[in-house]
């Protein structure tokens, strides 16, 4: 994509105007004690850059006043759900009502360097997205959160053929028009953002990963280890089922088959050619799993939309 036109902070349009060079979505969920310093960090970020920009707001049914606050902050604008859905459910609204070519999605708990999101922009020069990768993990539950994150990651790595360094950070920036053709994918949860980097993948758009640093977060975390751990898992094998589901049947087609090909080498020289049922029941498996894999695979090439925005060209 082109970068996005740079003017003086005086020149910043007003939150009306068609369109903008940078969205910025912050979801909440009970983070008064912090909010208004977050929102002040990226204002004064952005009025430095010479990005024309907005900030939304979408509060997640909080119940500690973070809307009220929100909606006392000048040249904010505010999304107020009335009950908590899930800040997946927030991102996707406040990417929908977005004015800029350009969208970031970050949180206000003090975790993210937010004063570093006109470099995220600007690094988006020749990409489709660009993920701030971490430099550790300062969650809760580290021992049990670092592995199960690690096998994710991996997983995820090898099911899309990319190295991917950080599946899940919230800090990240891609072309609005972009995303917009795949809301209706993203879960509710947290896995919501581990689901726009396999989708942008999956569908042969650029990701951009540039270290960040990363810090505890201020007030009460919202993630759950094992629930939120789980739905990250099950989003990734989903996504790639719905985009390339040969990544999965054929290394399990190929192992069966291999079991099966050896039990019945077995068979014949013990068992006086003489095939067992077991035998019988792998290497059928394992045709199953091919067959299986291939309409897999042409069902999800035949409904595939074929006007979808076309990747930037680096």
């Amino acid at each position: 994509m082109h970068a996005p036109s740079a003017a003086g902070p005086g020149d910043r349009k007003a939150p009306g105007d068609a369109e903008l060079d940078v969205s910025i979505v912050l979801p909440v969920y009970n983070e008064a004690g912090h909010l208004q310093a977050e929102v002040d960090r990226i204002r004064a970020a952005m009025d430095a850059s010479g990005y024309s920009y907005e900030i939304i707001v979408v509060d997640d049914g909080s119940t500690d006043g973070s809307a009220e606050i929100a909606r006392s902050l000048r040249d904010v604008r505010v999304i107020a759900f009335p009950t908590n859905r899930g800040s997946g459910s927030a991102r996707k609204a406040g990417t929908q009502a977005a004015r800029g070519r350009v969208t970031v999605w970050t949180d206000v708990d003090m975790t993210y360097p937010n004063d570093e999101i006109p470099r995220l922009v600007k690094e988006l020069e020749g990409h489709d997205q660009v993920v701030g990768a971490r430099d550790t993990e300062a969650g809760t539950v580290k021992a049990l959160r670092v592995p199960a994150k690690w096998l994710i990651r991996r997983l995820a790595s090898f099911l899309t053929g990319t190295r991917i360094p950080d599946l899940n950070s919230g800090f990240r920036a891609f072309r609005t028009d972009v995303a917009r053709q795949y809301l209706n994918q993203l879960p509710a949860g947290f896995s919501c953002v581990t689901t726009i980097t396999m989708t942008f993948l999956a569908n042969g758009y650029s990701v951009k990963y540039v270290p960040i640093s990363y810090r505890k977060r201020a007030g009460r975390s919202k993630f759950h280890w094992w629930s939120d751990t789980r739905r990250y898992a099950t989003q990734v094998i989903r996504m790639v089922m719905s985009y390339d589901p040969l990544r999965i049947f054929l290394p399990v087609g190929f192992v069966l088959a291999a079991v099966g090909i050896g039990k019945l080498a077995f068979d014949l020289l013990t068992k006086d050619f003489r095939v067992a049922t077991n035998t019988l029941l792998i290497l059928f498996a394992s045709f199953q799993v091919f067959a299986i894999g291939l309409l897999a695979d042409l069902v999800t090439r035949a409904t595939r939309d074929r006007d979808e925005v076309p990747p930037t060209s680096a």
